[in-house]
């Protein structure tokens, strides 16, 4: 296929962009299980609509459902063999080819049912034939138009959804940046050796921040970014803060949006470890249990009611937001207190960033 021509069809028909082709596989089972229920809806009215002195005509019912299901059968076939080459077309003409098809199936079954139902060419059979098509040609059109909405309502959903997974991950930025900055400039009149070390790591942070095109990562990285922070974090914190890492290899490949845990491990910073004289422990773990896996960050429970910050509900609210925008309702973010321990929990569907991505 020549790619320059299909990228200036595109241009001129954004029914045809590159989301995909607007008509849905027919080679699906449950495509085909759709348009035979709704076709038989339609015969359905049709019959009660041609009853007399009845609620239904089930010999006129019986015949028309077995006309129907053969040309629905039959054109879903056709069009499920030609997909690869419709896709290609624009969607005006792509739709002319389908109604084409649909008409050509149409006329050939009817016809043979013409001559059963009337051995001698009259009149009424090629009425017969003529409604058939009509019928034929102005339920495709509609049924045509309803997978073209359908489809530029899922472009839509997924627009917004990728601009609201930016917005949401640029809102997330300048929070952890803006305080890595301040411990670096802590540091560079005191410890500068250690200071450069940290511009190393805050590189790699700002490298992840301005990656706003991937919406997965695997958890490696994740936890990676989150080693570094809390490496920044120790040269200011010192000896008040430890940290002790619980975390399943197997788990290494997990997908999870990118800066998810970040925000997370630094509020348990700033509102359980540094408001305390004597610090305290960050406990980062994961684990899978069935089909999910969960994410903790533990921290000494906060005091004077910091778990409340409007800072910590901002990173909370964001991060579950992001997480039901990718996974949906299984992703679960919730937070507990047990005794002095504070705890964030984070659940996501077991599967790779291969996977997801």
């Amino acid at each position: 296929m020549n790619t320059g021509s299909t990228r200036n069809r595109h241009k001129d028909d954004p029914g045809a962009a590159s989301g995909g082709f607007f008509v849905p596989d027919l080679c699906r089972v449950r495509s085909v299980f759709m348009l035979v229920i709704s076709s038989e809806l339609m015969v359905m009215l049709l019959a009660m609509a041609h009853a007399r002195g009845q609620w239904l005509d089930w010999n006129y019912f019986g015949l028309v459902s077995l006309l129907v299901q053969w040309t629905v059968l039959t054109s879903a076939a056709l069009i499920c063999l030609a997909r690869p080459w419709l896709s290609g077309l624009t969607t005006p003409r792509a739709t002319l080819v389908m109604v084409t098809l649909v008409a050509l199936d149409v006329l050939l079954f009817s016809s043979l049912a013409g001559a059963f139902l009337y051995p001698e060419s009259t009149p009424d059979h090629w009425q017969a034939v003529g409604k058939s098509l009509l019928i034929a040609i102005i339920a495709t059109l509609m049924v045509l138009r309803y997978f073209y909405l359908q489809h530029q309502w899922r472009q839509q959903k997924q627009a917004e959804m990728t601009y609201r997974l930016t917005a949401l991950q640029a809102r997330i930025h300048p929070h952890f940046l803006f305080n890595s900055m301040n411990t670096i400039a802590s540091l560079i009149s005191t410890r500068p050796e250690q200071a450069e070390d940290a511009v190393l790591d805050l590189s790699e942070l700002f490298r992840a921040s301005l990656k706003t095109t991937e919406r997965i990562v695997p958890l490696r990285e994740e936890l990676g970014l989150c080693r570094r922070y809390l490496a920044l974090e120790q040269l200011r914190l010192g000896d008040r803060l430890k940290v002790e890492w619980r975390n399943d290899p197997a788990l290494e490949d997990q997908a999870i949006p990118p800066l998810t845990l970040q925000p997370l491990v630094e509020n348990a910073i700033y509102h359980g470890i540094q408001p305390r004289p004597e610090g305290g422990t960050v406990v980062i773990e994961s684990q899978r249990s069935g089909q999910y896996v969960y994410l903790l960050v533990q921290n000494p429970k906060p005091e004077n009611g910091a778990s409340e910050h409007q800072g910590n509900r901002v990173a909370f609210s964001n991060t579950q937001a992001r997480i039901q925008t990718l996974f949906g309702e299984t992703a679960v973010l919730k937070h507990s207190q047990q005794g002095d321990l504070y705890t964030v929990t984070l659940r996501l569907p077991w599967q790779t960033a291969s996977s997801k991505q």
